[in-house]
């Protein structure tokens, strides 16, 4: 949880009344252990990790905190911004927890992600008396996160809030700065979550969609909260979430590269290449929407007169995450999540038999855009985007798995292969 909500304690006589709150009814700590923690991508490299960790070896030094998946990262929202997410549920009791291991490894999550813009959902349900971390470790938490950690988190959504987090807020509300307050927002129901990013790219734990339901069951039907609103039929001229082999048919001049990569490449080669953290900034949201809207109603884009190199950068990566099957095809996902484990001296032999088994609007696609992220990476020593910066921010929108969730054990993995990728593109591309 972002630092700013994790106060010095000390001896205040209110954290004593903070630490005798009932954080959950017996009724909650009863629910029944999760389904598999793998997604159904990812069952088939599960041979590759003990089973009962999809993060990390068993001989990782992390391995007994990666196991319990009580951190994951779930891609880009949709606004272009990373999310790390925090499940309570999945918290152990105390005795079976090394707290301090838990808090390094939420940093070293972190350090991934700080510089760019990112998001954090906490998943409240689950934390009761019997698994909540000790006021000494929250103290503790407060003085590991420094301002790195605060800067660049763009909103904090607090999932199932109850009375012991709302309490806990209000009564350190002069702590917290009202800058950071203001980032702070409560879900009750997860539906609401999907202004926010897609549901379906999050491994939301069984309990909590229980839990959910539960809550919607309690209510009545006139104050039911609205469930997540089905797709729209697409547009005529429908350019994002629509395949591109429909993209290329409905080109006038059968162009492999859909116009919203032309626009946003050719705008970015131009303006945004010694723009520091470009790709890492978030842009406004509704300027987001408005373009895409024109996209999908045929209506031309101009970024140079919008003058936003941030703006073009997030619609890049929203066009590739919402394309319907990614950019790398579903059928390379197995290749490309094991391609580890390919010997370093026949990775460029190996990676270039992959590409070029991809449709040709799919190789002619990638091959465009490694190209320019090859140029931008050129003017790393102003830009800070190295190809490892790069992979980070573009490989959770190149490949995901057929169920769209996105695990820390699926990403580590895909962000290799692209900063491979980049590193070679001049053997994989010729």
């Amino acid at each position: 949880m972002s630092s700013e909500l994790l106060v010095d304690l000390g001896e205040d006589p209110a954290t004593a009344q903070l630490g005798q709150l009932k954080l959950a009814t017996i009724e909650d700590q009863q629910w029944p252990a999760d389904e598999s923690t793998l997604s159904k991508s990812e069952t088939d490299i599960s041979q590759r990790f003990d089973a009962g960790s999809p993060h990390l070896p068993w001989d990782h030094p992390y391995y007994d905190i990666a196991r319990h998946q009580i951190i994951e990262v779930a891609g880009d929202d949709n606004f272009g911004r990373k999310v790390i997410v925090f499940n309570a549920c999945r918290m152990p009791p105390q005795h079976q927890l090394d707290h301090h291991k838990l808090l390094m490894y939420l940093k070293g999550t972190l350090d991934q992600y700080v510089e760019s813009d990112y998001t954090l959902i906490y998943f409240h349900h689950g934390l009761t008396s019997e698994n909540k971390p000790s006021l000494g470790w929250l103290r503790d938490a407060y003085r590991e996160f420094d301002r790195k950690y605060k800067k660049n988190i763009k909103a904090l959504y607090i999932v199932h809030p109850t009375m012991f987090i709302k309490t806990l807020l209000i009564l350190f509300k002069p702590i917290i700065s009202f800058k950071f307050g203001r980032k702070i927002n409560y879900v009750s129901y997860l539906s609401e979550l999907e202004d926010v990013v897609k549901c379906e790219q999050l491994l939301i734990p069984a309990r909590v969609k229980e839990y959910d339901n539960k809550l919607r069951a309690s209510m009545k039907p006139t104050a039911q909260p609205p469930m997540s609103p089905p797709r729209s039929p697409p547009l005529p001229n429908q350019v994002f979430g629509v395949p591109l082999s429909l993209l290329r048919q409905r080109s006038s001049d059968d162009d492999t590269v859909p116009v919203v990569m032309r626009d946003t490449i050719s705008f970015l080669s131009e303006q945004g290449l010694e723009i520091e953290g470009i790709f890492r900034r978030s842009a406004n949201v509704t300027l987001v929407k408005e373009v895409q809207l024109k996209y999908n109603s045929g209506v031309p884009v101009n970024f140079n007169a919008m003058e936003d190199v941030h703006l073009a950068a997030v619609i890049l990566k929203t066009f590739l995450r919402e394309l319907p099957e990614p950019l790398l095809t579903y059928q390379l996902y197995n290749d490309i999540v094991n391609f580890a484990s390919v010997s370093s001296d026949s990775q460029a032999t190996v990676m270039k038999t992959l590409v070029e088994s991809l449709p040709e609007e799919n190789y002619a696609s990638l091959r465009y855009l490694i190209t320019f992220l090859a140029r931008v990476s050129a003017n790393s020593e102003v830009n800070k985007m190295t190809n490892s910066n790069l992979a980070v921010v573009f490989g959770p929108n190149l490949l995901w798995g057929r169920d769209n969730a996105m695990s820390l054990s699926a990403i580590g993995p895909i962000n290799n292969f692209t900063r491979t990728l980049l590193d070679q593109q001049h053997l994989v591309f010729t």
